[in-house]
């Protein structure tokens, strides 16, 4: 019944914007930072901050050795990645807004995605002292590979080849400012959304959680799948209860 409602409200729907969280990428094999046996219980997260990144050499080589651990998966994108892309291809997604890191939506097929936590298939340059949680480096940025191929060939650790900065994950660490052009954008597109999707996302990581509801102000419906109750269930129009590897393709279908 759920899924029959859930496909009846997408297909009312011509501006759908997607909100995805962790609970779509862990299907594809890439591990969940806060859940049981997830990185966060190999790794401290009050290390990782961005001003002991900046200070700390040590930190930095745990930091890669975290970075090496995430992208070692090889993940591919799954059935809800793919059911996403294919609900783009025929005009009803207008875009997607993830928390996610791992580039699998574009990888799939989805051409307009918001990253605001960043990307882990890029590193950028934060210059040598970067303050106050700002990054202020040259511009210089690449592929994620190019920094483990400074580091497979001895090197201590990555700097910057243009002006010796250092070298970072263009993800959003702990104590380092949102960017805002990217939350700016997501919100700005869920306001013009008619639906907002919220995809294995607990809706209870911050200032990310406040997206949806930006839709719903703005008098956008909301459909929920997600394994686990969210603050936004009582708000939602439709609930679905389980993995988005089965639900979407279900209702997409």
């Amino acid at each position: 019944m759920t899924v029959a409602a859930l496909g009846e409200l997408i297909a009312a729907s011509s501006k759908i914007v997607a909100f995805t969280g962790a609970g779509i990428s862990t299907e594809s094999g890439i591990p969940d930072f806060r859940s049981p046996g997830g990185l966060w219980t190999r790794y401290d997260p009050r290390e990782f901050t961005f001003q002991r990144y900046v200070d700390s050499a040590e930190v930095r080589a745990r930091s890669w050795a975290m970075r090496r651990e995430f992208v070692a998966h090889h993940a591919a994108p799954n059935p809800a990645h793919t059911a996403l892309a294919q609900l783009q291809r025929r005009g009803k997604l207008i875009g997607i807004v993830t928390q996610n890191i791992d580039g699998l939506h574009q990888q799939a097929g989805n051409t307009h995605v918001i990253e605001i936590h960043g990307t882990a298939r890029r590193v950028v340059c934060i210059g040598k002292a970067p303050e106050h949680g700002i990054p202020n480096g040259c511009g210089f940025t690449v592929s994620t590979e190019w920094a483990f191929e400074q580091l497979d060939a001895g090197a201590d650790e990555p700097t910057c080849p243009r002006c010796g900065g250092l070298i970072k994950s263009a993800t959003i660490s702990f104590g380092q400012q949102m960017p805002t052009d990217a939350v700016d954008r997501a919100i700005e597109m869920v306001r013009n959304s008619d639906l907002v999707l919220t995809i294995g996302s607990s809706l209870q990581v911050f200032p990310a959680a406040d997206i949806p509801v930006e839709g719903l102000r703005a008098g956008a419906m909301l459909a929920i799948i997600n394994d686990e109750p969210t603050p936004l269930d009582e708000f939602a129009n439709v609930i679905a209860r389980g993995r988005a590897g089965e639900v979407l393709p279900a209702v997409v279908a």
